[in-house]
C-alpha cells in the first residue's frame, strides 16, 4: 500500500533482560514482526550487538532473511549495520542480494557502532569508530553507482578494482540511512551523499529539542556536496506505548523499564542515573517518551512534527519489553488501528463520506421512507386474491 502520509515500524535492537531464554527470545521478535506485518506496518529495522547480553542479534542479514520469508509487506533493515566492524564490499554485497532476496523490501541502516565493548573486542578504539564508518560509507556509495571500478585504500581496508557481482534490484539502489544519536556526526555523514536519517536522540531528553538543528545541519552538508535531502527518509526513534488510558498504560510498562534503565543502562553500560526520580513520567511530560491513550500518543507526534519544524516523515518504536507480552501486542494493535490514520491520511474521505451523510440525512434518507411505505401498500393492492384471504383469515382469528 503506498501511503500518502507518515511511515510507521520498529527499531528492534532488540532488549531482552538478562536471565531469560534467548532462543524464546528470538523467536518473539520473528513474531513480532509477523504481527507487525499482519497490521500494516512499513518497516523494522534490526540491530547489530556483539555483547552486555540485552541486545541479542548479532547479524541483522540472517535476520532479515528468515524475516522475509515470514512477512509480505513489510521492508526490512538493519538498525543498524556497523560499519566499522566489516570490510566494505561485503556490506554492500550482502545487502543487493537481500533486495534481490526480498524484491527490494531490504534497507541498509549505518552506523559507527553503539556498544564501546563490541569495538574494544575487535581492538577497535572508540575514536577510530566514527571515521572509520564514514570511509567505509564512502565506499558503499561508490559500489552502488556500478559506474566504475573502485579503487580505495585507508589504514583498516582496500579496495583494489571492486565492483559489485550483482546490481542492485532496486533502481538505483535499496534505502539507506545513518543513525544519528546527539552529535551532528551522523547528519553530516547523512548530507554528504543525500541519505535518509535515523535520529535515535529523538527519544532522549533534550532530544526533541535538537531536531530541528540537526536537519539544517543535514541539509546544509547536503547542499555543500551537490546533494537534497528529503523529509519523508527521516525517521524517528521514540519509546512508545498505548493502553485504554493513560494511568494504565503508565502502570503496564513502569516496572519493568525501571529495570532495563538501571540494570542495562546505568550498571552495565555505565550511563549516569537519571536526575528525576521518575524518568518515565516525566519523559512523557517531556514529549520524549509516548506512553498513554490513544489521544495521548497522537498528541506526542504532533509535539514532535512541531519541534522538527517541517515534519519528518516516519516514526520508529524502540521496541522494547516493558509490559506482558499480551499488552505489549495490544499496544501495537491500538496504535495501528487508530493513531496510524491519523497521519496517513486514510480516514479523510471516510471522515468525509460520513459528515456529508450525516448532514443530508433528511434529503438522501427521508424519501427512502415514503418508498418502502408506498412499496408495502403496492405489494398488498397487487397481492393475488387467494394470497389476501388467507391473510384475512388469519387476522379473523
Amino acid at each position: 500500500m503506498a501511503h500518502r502520509g507518515m511511515t510507521f515500524g520498529i527499531f528492534l535492537a532488540p532488549f531482552h533482560r538478562v536471565g531469560e531464554n534467548p532462543t524464546l527470545a528470538l523467536t518473539r521478535d520473528m513474531e513480532l514482526i509477523e504481527w507487525l506485518d499482519y497490521l500494516g506496518y512499513d518497516e523494522v529495522w534490526v540491530g547489530e550487538h556483539h555483547s552486555a547480553g540485552w541486545e541479542l542479534i548479532a547479524s541483522p542479514e540472517v535476520f532479515i532473511a528468515a524475516a522475509a520469508e515470514r512477512t509480505r509487506h513489510i521492508k526490512l533493515g538493519s538498525g543498524v549495520t556497523s560499519l566499522p566492524y566489516h570490510h566494505p564490499l561485503m556490506v554492500a554485497e550482502r545487502f543487493v542480494q537481500l533486495d534481490h532476496m526480498t524484491r527490494g523490501r531490504s534497507m541498509l541502516g549505518c552506523g559507527p557502532g553503539a556498544l564501546v565493548s563490541d569495538a574494544y573486542m575487535m581492538g577497535i578504539e572508540p575514536v577510530m569508530q566514527r571515521p572509520r564508518m564514514d570511509e567505509a560509507l564512502d565506499a558503499i556509495m561508490m559500489l552502488l553507482r556500478c559506474d566504475e571500478p573502485v579503487t580505495m585504500k585507508t589504514d583498516w581496508f582496500e579496495l583494489r578494482e571492486a565492483r559489485l557481482h550483482l546490481a542492485p534490484y532496486t533502481e538505483p539502489h535499496f534505502p539507506i540511512a545513518v543513525a544519528s544519536v546527539m552529535t551532528p556526526a551522523g547528519v553530516i555523514a547523512a548530507g554528504r551523499h543525500g541519505l535518509g536519517v535515523l535520529s535515535l536522540g529523538a527519544g532522549l531528553p533534550g532530544g526533541p529539542d535538537a531536531l530541528a538543528g540537526q536537519w539544517k545541519i543535514a541539509e546544509e552538508t547536503a547542499a555543500k556536496h551537490g546533494k537534497t535531502m528529503d523529509r519523508k527518509q527521516w525517521r524517528l526513534v521514540v519509546n512508545v506505548h498505548v493502553a485504554d488510558d493513560d494511568e494504565e498504560a503508565l502502570r503496564q510498562v513502569k516496572r519493568a523499564e525501571r529495570h532495563e534503565t538501571v540494570t542495562y543502562f546505568e550498571e552495565t553500560l555505565g550511563r549516569p542515573p537519571g536526575r528525576s526520580d521518575d524518568p518515565l513520567t516525566e519523559g512523557v511530560k517531556m514529549g520524549t517518551t509516548l506512553v498513554g491513550s490513544v489521544d495521548t500518543v497522537v498528541r506526542g507526534i504532533e509535539h514532535l512534527q512541531r519541534q522538527s519544524q517541517g515534519g519528518f516523515g516516519g516514526l520508529l518504536f524502540r521496541a522494547h519489553e516493558w509490559a506482558t507480552r499480551e499488552q505489549t501486542l495490544r499496544s501495537y494493535e491500538l496504535f495501528a488501528r487508530y493513531v496510524m490514520p491519523r497521519f496517513q491520511g486514510s480516514l479523510d474521505t471516510i471522515r468525509g463520506s460520513n459528515d456529508w451523510a450525516r448532514g443530508n440525512r433528511k434529503t438522501i434518507f427521508g424519501p427512502n421512507v415514503e418508498a418502502i411505505r408506498r412499496a408495502f401498500s403496492d405489494a398488498g393492492r397487487e397481492a393475488p386474491a387467494e394470497f389476501k384471504q388467507r391473510t384475512s383469515g388469519a387476522r379473523e382469528e
